[in-house]
């Protein structure tokens, strides 16, 4: 189901994760939204940066559009995008909320090596705002368990929404955080949050061994996506399929998607 408002966010959301884009969240945690919709509860998936704001495309943008085979308006390529958001989380059980915060490479962020490194001063608003709407959800929903992206990466976008939650963390919400898939596969990337963070961080595995392949149909249902960050839908298949088994290496063939405490 889509919700229309965070007015419809209610106490029947016991799991709701906080995904920075519209494939975030079932990218990383795909397993697990499909394990707590088995055993009866309903998730809530709640994109933040939906929006695609009002200025033109940059050259940069427009690149990017074209290896994600949207055209030049960035009300095509969020409504693409929204298409495959909502097939994923149907395929997982999951309800859907679409914030529409614009996208960084909708907010001046020329090239990779930009959207991926410090966040623009211009954005700092953006964690207040942010912080504000996930103190209501959890107003709305106040026994839920909130998960939230790591930041691992470095995209600005994930930064800006980690800053967030971790200020519910320091008014005591139970907050679980993930670890941004693919972004995590990169050797030593977990590691390097970590040191960066700087927080002592207990884990928690969730095994989702049968939950598996419904994470991996749910990912390659967001097609834009799939060539720039996979390169192929065989490749995603690969990769979620290698990281998750190598979380508990002393139990083969096990799959694991692990969250972190702080």
């Amino acid at each position: 189901m889509h919700l229309q408002s965070i007015e419809a966010v209610g106490r029947h959301h016991r799991q709701i994760y906080i995904s920075p884009h519209y494939d975030d969240a079932v990218l990383s945690c795909g397993g697990s939204l499909a394990l707590q919709r088995m055993a009866g509860h309903q998730a809530l998936v709640v994109t933040i940066f939906g929006g695609g704001g009002d200025k033109p495309l940059s050259a940069f943008g427009q690149q990017l559009h074209r290896e994600m085979g949207f055209g030049n308006t960035a009300a095509e390529a969020v409504a693409r995008r929204q298409d495959e958001d909502a097939a994923a989380c149907e395929h997982v059980g999951a309800d859907t909320l679409w914030l529409d915060f614009p996208d960084a490479l909708y907010r001046g962020y020329e090239g990779r090596e930009a959207l991926f490194g410090a966040v623009n001063r211009t954005d700092v608003n953006y964690e207040d705002q942010i912080a504000a709407i996930l103190l209501e959800i959890r107003s709305r929903a106040p026994l839920a368990v909130v998960y939230a992206p790591m930041g691992i990466g470095h995209h600005v976008d994930h930064q800006l929404v980690t800053s967030a939650a971790d200020r519910l963390t320091q008014q005591g919400a139970n907050i679980k955080f993930y670890e941004d898939f693919p972004y995590v596969a990169a050797q030593g990337a977990l590691a390097d949050r970590q040191r960066e963070l700087g927080l002592k961080m207990e884990p928690e595995l969730n095994e989702v061994s049968l939950q598996l392949p419904l994470r991996i149909e749910a990912s390659a249902l967001y097609r834009s996506q799939v060539p720039q960050l996979f390169s192929s839908e065989d490749q995603l298949r690969q990769m979620i399929d290698t990281y998750s088994g190598s979380i508990r290496t002393t139990y083969p063939g096990i799959k694991i998607e692990r969250y972190w405490h702080w």
